[in-house]
């Protein structure tokens, strides 16, 4: 589908079922609404072979001489989606085998391309390279980028596709997408792109009534539903997929990111509102098709790159999007969890944080998301501990972990794409604590996996403790201190301080609140641990 590039011209091949005719015009053609027809091939698909078409033409399809149209399939689209350009399929990778970690191994670092480097200038892939080793000092395996298909206008968080094959040309196209992810996989960082199947933009899309036909004004043509299926939070956009074509574009979509642009994964946009009409979990409600869809393209993907990830923002706690589609799942590895993100975000007790940190799926855990913004809103000590008690939650609980650009030294910003992430303003303190948290969440194995044993919970005094295999997590969320507090452990002996969230070192707000050693006999001790603090203690 699309253009395809020959040595001696370029194929053309499109759907349009309810067009008379179809031509390619472009640069190669003097922009001629009738030099290169294509043929009707049946069931609504229409195909030519240009010999004069080369890569780096700009193109559109003209149907019944009439409908400019960009090429839905177009890998590459001009500045304000003026026209497609045939794009140059290969790439001289650098890094042809990198093999990303497993699911229970990844550190994730979310960022948006446009705002990750853009101090000095306007953020692209090319900038955002800069910034890798970062993450990677850091300690995340694994970066998400927000939704980069090509969007109308220069700049956007990405969630408005209007070209979901194209690389947003703003911040470089193509190929500095490919530069991008060459340069993560060779710090060893692994690529989740986000993709957005849920709707459309509702400027600049040709893909609206795309071969002219349509139901009424209201209705976008062939790629859309009608009437309440229609509707979403973001208009009446919601894609067809009732229809096999339609179905087959996002399948082809996926596929393009998972084996020609090398990413390691795909996050999927509100999966939720795929699936139902509402978005929600009221079964009468939901879009069997776009369950089947979801279903097929994760299949998909597992049988040709086993090792990648398909990860959906669901939100809604529905454990059937992480069950397996042999069973009747969607066939995702894992969701995010809202649930968890809004009890320890917002702080609603230790009995609602311990009810939280298991789930029966597969999760994503975090306290910060381009959606959720940030959870510091100044840099006062109660905030200052505060993010920083969530994050040793995030860290030591099962699931993914993941972490939002600038989380990681304190940004009080909120998240907008106008403005670039302030890495002048970082604390330097804050950041090493996330990199000791990171490093004991990927070097103590009983921080992975599923398993979590919570065993205390103090109500009056606002404390928690759980057991991860042979790993101890002792949460203090009152704004007291506690010199010996006696919590029970699985094993006599001496039980050794890993972190200690409150020392001073971390930040001078901080109560450098002495947590050391603890000698366990008769299976408990007393551990010494200061306010709004996590202490992580093994053997």
């Amino acid at each position: 589908m699309g253009a395809v590039p020959f040595d001696d011209g370029v194929g053309f091949r499109v759907w349009a079922p309810n067009a008379h005719s179809v031509a390619v015009a472009g640069d190669f053609n003097g922009w001629s609404r009738d030099a290169d027809p294509l043929t009707h091939e049946g069931n609504g698909y229409w195909a030519c072979f240009a010999g004069s078409a080369r890569i780096g033409h700009r193109y559109k399809f003209v149907i019944d001489g009439t409908l400019w149209r960009n090429d839905p399939y177009a890998r590459s689209i001009e500045r304000e989606e003026s026209n497609s350009v045939i794009a140059d399929p290969a790439f001289a990778w650098q890094v042809a085998d990198f093999s990303p970690p497993p699911q229970d191994e990844l550190v994730i670092y979310e960022l948006h391309i446009g705002t990750f480097n853009a101090e000095l200038g306007p953020g692209s892939f090319d900038t955002a390279i800069d910034r890798l080793d970062h993450v990677r000092d850091l300690g995340c395996n694994a970066v998400e980028i927000m939704a980069a298909g090509e969007f109308p206008f220069d700049v956007s968080w990405g969630y408005n596709p209007a070209y979901i094959f194209a690389i947003e040309s703003s911040l470089g196209g193509p190929n500095a997408f490919r530069r991008f992810v060459d340069a993560a996989h060779a710090r060893g960082l692994a690529v989740i792109f986000d993709v957005v199947y849920n709707h459309f933009a509702n400027d600049h899309l040709d893909l609206w009534q795309f071969d002219g036909w349509r139901l009424n004004e209201h209705h976008g043509g062939i790629y859309f539903y009608d009437g309440e299926r229609s509707v979403t939070p973001w208009g009446n956009n919601r894609p067809d997929y009732g229809r096999p074509e339609v179905r087959q574009y996002f399948r082809d979509n996926a596929l393009r990111w998972i084996e020609t642009r090398a990413v390691d994964g795909l996050r999927w946009d509100a999966t939720n509102y795929i699936r139902n009409i509402d978005g929600n979990n009221n079964a009468a409600r939901d879009i069997p098709d776009g369950w089947r869809m979801m279903q097929w393209i994760n299949d998909e993907i597992e049988a040709r790159s086993p090792a990648k990830v398909s990860i959906a923002e669901d939100m809604q706690g529905n454990e059937w999007v992480t069950r397996e589609t042999s069973a009747g799942g969607a066939g995702f590895d894992a969701q995010w969890d809202a649930r968890f993100m809004h009890a320890v975000r917002d702080a609603r007790g230790v009995r609602a944080i311990a009810d939280v940190l298991c789930a029966p799926y597969p999760r994503v855990v975090y306290t910060e998301s381009h959606d959720e913004g940030r959870l510091p809103q100044d840099r006062g000590r109660d905030a200052q501990k505060r993010s920083t008690l969530a994050a040793s939650i995030v860290f030591t609980s099962p699931g993914i972990p993941m972490i939002f650009q600038g989380q990681e030294f304190l940004a009080t910003e909120p998240f907008r794409a106008e403005d670039a992430l302030r890495w002048s303003n970082a604390h330097h303190g804050i950041e090493n604590l996330y990199r000791d948290l990171i490093g004991l969440r990927r070097g103590l194995p009983g921080l992975r996996g599923p398993n979590v044993n919570v065993f205390h919970v103090n109500d009056d005094a606002q404390v928690l403790a759980y057991q991860r295999d042979e790993t101890i997590v002792l949460a203090n969320f009152s704004n007291r201190a506690f010199d010996a507090y006696r919590i029970w452990f699985p094993r006599d002996g001496v039980w050794h301080v890993r972190f200690n969230g409150d020392w001073g070192g971390y930040s001078d707000a901080f109560g450098n609140h002495p947590s050391n050693d603890v000698f366990v006999p008769g299976n408990s001790g007393e551990v010494s641990i200061g306010a709004m603090t996590a202490v992580v203690l093994t053997q």
